[in-house]
C-alpha cells in the first residue's frame, strides 16, 4: 500500500491550514497590545512636556495672511488637543493697523480663550463652547475715504456683515473701544462687558456699553435669553436699550440664525430731537426735523434693511409708511413711501434748517434757533444744509399729505417726488392743493459741486384772491377774483437763505379779473370824501377789477416790480418798488390815477414798506401829484404787458379784460404789441 491511501483529502488539509492561520498567538497579541500602549504612552507624555509656544509665530503668520495685517502673539500659547471639548488660550495678542492707517495697533487684547465641540466640527458644523476676550482695547478708526481699519478683506469683496457660530458662552472682561470716523464726523469713546447674567437661575446673556459719543453720554444694553439654551435652528431673541445724548431707541426682535447677523428682525420704538442725529448710529442720512416719536420694525437681509409699519410724529405731523435701505454699494440707496394725514407746516421748514417746533426733547440749538428766527421775523433759514452727507446718499421718495395746516396761505394737501443721485436732487412734481387751484411745479438742489446751486420754477393756476388771502374787511372780502402766477428763480448758496439772497430770475402774479371794495379802490386814489364816506357805511359796493398785473424781475436777491398795475372802474393803479430777499424785507409804492377829475382829490401815493412778514401800509404825505402826463405814464407801465404775460400763461395775453387794458394803453400812446399763441421761453430775466 501506498502512502497515498493513508493520506486526508486535499480539501480537508487546506481547511485544516487556515484555521490554523486564523488564530493569531498569544505572543502576537501581547506584542500588538505592547505597542498601541507605548504609542499612547508617547502621545501623553509628549502632550504633558509639549511646549505650544513654539507655535506661536506659525500661528500669528497663519492670522496676519487671514487679516492682511500683523498679527503677535507676545504672551503664552496653551492647547488642549485631545479632548472631545479641545481648547486654547493665547495672551498678549496684538493686531495691527492696516497699512494706509500708520504703524499703530487696532487691538490689544490681553487674553483670548477658545473652546469647541469636536464631534459637531467632524459633520461640518462648528459649535463653540467659549469665545471670551479679557482686557481687550480696541481703537477702530474710518477714514474721509470711507476705509476702515476693521475691514480685514483683501479689497477685492465688499465688506460683509458678521458671521459667527452659534457660541454657548460669550463673555467680555473690562473692554475698551475708541472709535473715531472722520467720514461720519463721530468720535466715541467708553467700555464694553459682556457675560451670562448669574444668580439662582440663569437670567441669559448681557452686554453693556457706555462712554461718551460726540461730547454726549452713551449708553447701550442688549440683553438675550441664556446662550446654553442656543439651537442653531431656532431664532435667538434679545432686547436693545439705546440712548446717545437726547436721542432714544428700544428694541425687542430675533436672529433667526444665532450669531449670524446678516438677517434679523426687531420692533423699534425711537424718540429724539431730530432724525439726522441718526446718522452717526446708521450711517443713513436723515433730513433735520423737528422731535420727532417713531415705531416700525425694522429687518436686515445681508445688505438690505426695510423699516415698515412706520407711525407716530414728526413734531406736531403725524408719519406713516416704509422705507428701505440697499447697501453694498458705492453709496446707500434709499427708498422711501411716506405720507401724512395732517401735516404742520411749519415742520417742514426743518428740512431745511429752519425755525423747528421745539418739545421736551428738542436740542438747545433748535430752540435758540426757533427762538432767533421768530425774533427776527425771518422767512428763509441761514443754517448750513449738510451737503456733504447729500452726496453720500441716492434716494428716490414720495410722500404725499391728505390735509396741511398752519401754512401762511390756504392749503389744502400736498404731495412730491424726489429723486437724489450723486448729489443732485429734483423734486418733480412739487403739488400743493387749494381750496381752488393748485401750485405746481419743479425745484432742483445741485449739490455735486462746492457751491450749491437751487433752481425754482413754480406756477400758481385756477387759484382765487379771497382763498389765497383770507382777510374780512367790514365782515366782507376786499378782494375776489382769479388769480395766476409763477416764480422762476435761480441762485447759489449753500443755505435756503444764501441760495435767495443771490437769486435771479423773475416772479409774476396776474389777476385776469374780479372786484375789489370801492372804498378800498377810492382810497387808492385817496378821495377823501367819497373813500371815506364809503368806508364807513354799511353799503359794501364793490368795483371790477378788470385786470392786475405784478411783474418782478430779481437780480443778486433784489426784486424789482417794474410792472404793477392795477385797473378798475374809478382808478387805474400803478407802482414799483423793490423786495430784498436778503434781508427780507419791501418797500413798494403805488399811486392812484383817476379816470375823471374830482376837485376834492388827494394823489398821495400808499406805501407797503418793513419786514416781508410784517409789513406797514402807509400814505406818503406831502406829495399831492398832478394829474396831468397820466397817460404818458401809464402807457410805460402798460405797453410791455404782452411780451411778460405768457411767461405766466399764453391765454393771458388774449384775455378779455387784460387784453382791453393793453387796448387802453395802445391808445394812449403805448407800444403795446399783440402776444402770440405760443408761449415765451422760460428763461430768467437777468
Amino acid at each position: 500500500m501506498t502512502d497515498t491511501a493513508t493520506k486526508p483529502p486535499l480539501a480537508s488539509r487546506e481547511t485544516a491550514t487556515q484555521g490554523t492561520r486564523r488564530r493569531p498567538s498569544r505572543r502576537a497579541i501581547a506584542w500588538t497590545g505592547g505597542i498601541f500602549l507605548t504609542l499612547a504612552l508617547l502621545v501623553a507624555l509628549l502632550a504633558a512636556i509639549w511646549d505650544w509656544n513654539w507655535f506661536r509665530g506659525p500661528v500669528a503668520a497663519i492670522a496676519s495672511a487671514r487679516m492682511h495685517r500683523q498679527v503677535t502673539i507676545a504672551g503664552d500659547l496653551r492647547v488642549r488637543l485631545f479632548s472631545w471639548q479641545p481648547s486654547a488660550t493665547a495672551d498678549g495678542v496684538r493686531i495691527a493697523d492696516p497699512k494706509w492707517a500708520g504703524t499703530g495697533d487696532m487691538a490689544r487684547i490681553g487674553r483670548i480663550a477658545v473652546k469647541i465641540r469636536l464631534i459637531p466640527l467632524l459633520t461640518g458644523h462648528m459649535d463653540m463652547r467659549l469665545l471670551e476676550f479679557d482686557q481687550p482695547q480696541v481703537r477702530l478708526y474710518r477714514d474721509l475715504q470711507g476705509r476702515k481699519t476693521w475691514d480685514f478683506s483683501d479689497g477685492t469683496k465688499p465688506d460683509e456683515p458678521l458671521v459667527l457660530p452659534p457660541i454657548r458662552k460669550f463673555v467680555i472682561n473690562g473692554g475698551k473701544l475708541d472709535y473715531k470716523d472722520d467720514d461720519r464726523k463721530l468720535v466715541f469713546s467708553g467700555t464694553v462687558d459682556a457675560k451670562e447674567r448669574l444668580g439662582a437661575v440663569n437670567r441669559g446673556f448681557q452686554m453693556i456699553g457706555q462712554g461718551v459719543l460726540n461730547a454726549q453720554p452713551f449708553h447701550l444694553a442688549v440683553t438675550g435669553g441664556p446662550l446654553l439654551n442656543i439651537d442653531r435652528n431656532k431664532p435667538y431673541p434679545f432686547d436693545a436699550d439705546i440712548r446717545a445724548g437726547d436721542t432714544y431707541v428700544t428694541a425687542q426682535g430675533a436672529v433667526p440664525k444665532p450669531f449670524d447677523l446678516t438677517q434679523f428682525y426687531v420692533n423699534l420704538n425711537g424718540r429724539g430731537p431730530d432724525l439726522s442725529d441718526l446718522y452717526g448710529l446708521t450711517g443713513v442720512p436723515l433730513p433735520n426735523t423737528p422731535p420727532y416719536r417713531l415705531h416700525g420694525r425694522l429687518s436686515r437681509d445681508l445688505h438690505l434693511w426695510t423699516f415698515d409699519g412706520i407711525g407716530g410724529t414728526v413734531g406736531s405731523s403725524d408719519l406713516s409708511g416704509a422705507l428701505s435701505v440697499k447697501t453694498g454699494g458705492p453709496r446707500p440707496f434709499l427708498t422711501a413711501n411716506l405720507r401724512s394725514q395732517s401735516l404742520s407746516f411749519p415742520d417742514l421748514g426743518a428740512l431745511f434748517g429752519g425755525a423747528r417746533k421745539t418739545g421736551k426733547v428738542a436740542s438747545p440749538k433748535q430752540v435758540a434757533v426757533a427762538r432767533r428766527m421768530q425774533a427776527e421775523s425771518r422767512i428763509f433759514p441761514d443754517a448750513t444744509l449738510d451737503f456733504d452727507r447729500i452726496r453720500k446718499i441716492d434716494a428716490d421718495v414720495t410722500y404725499k399729505a391728505a390735509s396741511i395746516r398752519d401754512a401762511p396761505i390756504n392749503l389744502r394737501s400736498g404731495s412730491t417726488h424726489v429723486k437724489l443721485k450723486g448729489g443732485m436732487l429734483n423734486a418733480d412734481p412739487v403739488d400743493f392743493d387749494l381750496p381752488q387751484g393748485r401750485i405746481n411745479g419743479v425745484i432742483k438742489l445741485d449739490g455735486r459741486k462746492t457751491d450749491a446751486v437751487t433752481d425754482i420754477d413754480l406756477r400758481l393756476s385756477n387759484a382765487r384772491l379771497e382763498t389765497l388771502v383770507p382777510v374780512t374787511f367790514q365782515g366782507a372780502k376786499p378782494l375776489v377774483g382769479s388769480l395766476v402766477g409763477r416764480v422762476k428763480l435761480h441762485g447759489t448758496g449753500d443755505s435756503v437763505h444764501d441760495a435767495m439772497a443771490d437769486a435771479n430770475g423773475e416772479m409774476m402774479l396776474v389777476a385776469p379779473g374780479g372786484e375789489i371794495r370801492e372804498s378800498l379802490a377810492e382810497l387808492a386814489g385817496v378821495d377823501v370824501i367819497k373813500g371815506l364816506g364809503l368806508l364807513f357805511s354799511k353799503k359794501q359796493t364793490s368795483t371790477p377789477v378788470r385786470c392786475a398785473v405784478a411783474h418782478f424781475s430779481a437780480k443778486g436777491g433784489v426784486m424789482s416790480a417794474d410792472r404793477l398795475v392795477i385797473d378798475t372802474a374809478p382808478v387805474r393803479i400803478d407802482g414799483g418798488g423793490v423786495i430784498n430777499l436778503d434781508t427780507e424785507t419791501m418797500a413798494l409804492r403805488v399811486q392812484g390815477h383817476p379816470k375823471k377829475f374830482q376837485l376834492v382829490r388827494l394823489l398821495a401815493p400808499i406805501t407797503a414798506s418793513g419786514p416781508l412778514l410784517h409789513p406797514t401800509l402807509g400814505v406818503e404825505k406831502g406829495k399831492a401829484i398832478a394829474q396831468g402826463g397820466i397817460a404818458v405814464a401809464l402807457a410805460s407801465v402798460l405797453g410791455p404787458l404782452a411780451t411778460i404775460l405768457p411767461f405766466v400763461d399764453a391765454g393771458l395775453a388774449k384775455d378779455a379784460n387784460c387784453a382791453a387794458l393793453m387796448s387802453e394803453g395802445r391808445a394812449q400812446g403805448a407800444p403795446v404789441k399783440v402776444a402770440s399763441a405760443s408761449p415765451a421761453p422760460l428763461t430768467p430775466r437777468r
